[in-house]
């Protein structure tokens, strides 16, 4: 049985207990049962069609994607019918930004980590993606290598950021 892990400031963070053929997460107050068959559950929301058409295939290597949004509207209605594990924002959408719809995921009860896909390179956008729950935060222009490793570190609690010039 592994044993929580304390960060800096003696809080918990996401510890994973393999029992039999189920693996238990713990986050917070809340306990997610999977078993180890399923694959993480992902819904990715952004409006430009070429880059859905890039980012699915490229996650369904790893994990199950449930659903597409290409507008902020769509990309809440979906969350709250799927009820995805993950949701991987853009944060420049039509009807409703990104950090929008984090909060409205976060005000419905949501528990899914939010990974933020961008291209903005901006640390007040970033600071605002952080407030509104993101974990990662992943700019366009390195979805090849980080938005795979960003979606696993949120899965286990932790944040990721893309590198990016910040002023």
């Amino acid at each position: 049985m592994a044993m929580p892990r304390m960060n800096y400031y003696g809080i918990h963070q996401a510890s994973s207990v393999e029992m039999a053929s189920f693996t238990f997460t713990l986050e917070a107050s809340w306990l997610v049962k999977k078993k180890e068959t399923e694959l993480i559950r992902i819904l990715v929301a952004d409006d430009r069609s070429e880059v859905l058409e890039t980012v699915v295939p490229m996650l369904e290597a790893h994990f199950a994607v449930v659903g597409t949004a290409s507008d902020g509207w769509t990309a809440v209605e979906a969350e709250k019918k799927l009820r995805p594990d993950v949701v991987v924002l853009d944060i420049s959408m039509p009807v409703m930004s990104g950090i929008v719809v984090a909060k409205e995921m976060r005000k419905n009860g949501s528990k899914g980590a939010i990974v933020f896909l961008t291209v903005h390179q901006d640390s007040d956008i970033l600071a605002a993606a952080k407030r509104a729950g993101g974990l990662g935060y992943v700019v366009k222009a390195r979805l090849g290598t980080d938005l795979v490793f960003a979606i696993n570190e949120a899965l286990e609690g932790r944040e990721f950021v893309s590198p990016f010039p910040q002023g």
